[in-house]
């Protein structure tokens, strides 16, 4: 490859050689697995010279699960967002660090900082990629095009708050008169959405290979 691109003369079999190259380097640029595959092995790399280790530094291998209704994108946010509580690392959601939801109500990541940053430690070497923000919450819910999340911010909060309350065995089915009106609006039955929120891993990985992702709705 380093001869082809210094546009020396090459034979027919080194010239087949690189096409060979050149197929796997652009499947490659399109597959999200082997962007994930370099980006979690950077990122292991540079934890473990800051730990002083060696070996795994991420639990599981990458998986990825389309999400292709508002309940399985509703869900999969609620999910992530409240790990720190679930995991108890933070009482409230707010609390929690590294959260998408912390950072909406409190903005004080820098992300052009952290690029810089990373490309001072040659975690990455270059980054020529438009930094962008979190995807923005809708101000007014519109049924046609629409590419902000389709939910309001304020709704958001409260169906968050919600779930994370009744996670806790002795709050379960206590805040049934408090619903959040976006369940509502959804019409999503709140025992569904509990599980769902709450283990959205392991039904995404049973239920969604047998059916496309939807939670169960009301008769």
């Amino acid at each position: 490859m380093q001869r082809f691109l210094d546009d020396q003369n090459l034979s027919p079999a080194e010239l087949k050689a690189v096409s060979d190259c050149v197929d796997i380097f652009r499947k490659r640029l399109t597959n999200l697995g082997w962007f994930m595959k370099c980006l979690n092995e950077s990122v292991a790399r540079q934890a473990n010279k800051e730990d002083n280790c060696t070996g795994h530094f991420w639990e599981s291998r990458y998986k990825s699960q389309a999400l292709l209704s508002e309940e399985a994108l509703l869900s999969a946010m609620c999910y992530v967002d409240l790990n720190p509580v679930r995991a108890g690392m933070a009482s409230t959601p707010e609390a929690s660090d590294y959260t998408s939801i912390q950072e909406r109500i409190e903005p004080k990541f820098d992300a052009e900082k952290a690029v810089a940053e990373q490309m001072e430690q040659g975690a990455i070497t270059k980054f020529n990629l438009p930094i962008k923000p979190l995807q923005p919450f809708a101000e007014v819910i519109n049924n046609d095009t629409q590419n902000d999340l389709p939910f309001t911010f304020i709704d958001y909060l409260e169906l968050v708050d919600f779930t994370g309350r009744a996670v806790l065995a002795d709050k379960r089915g206590a805040i049934e008169s408090h619903l959040p009106p976006i369940l509502k609006r959804l019409n999503v039955k709140s025992d569904s959405w509990l599980k769902t929120a709450t283990q959205f891993e392991a039904s995404y990985r049973s239920h969604f290979t047998k059916s496309p992702p939807s939670l169960q709705r009301s008769a």
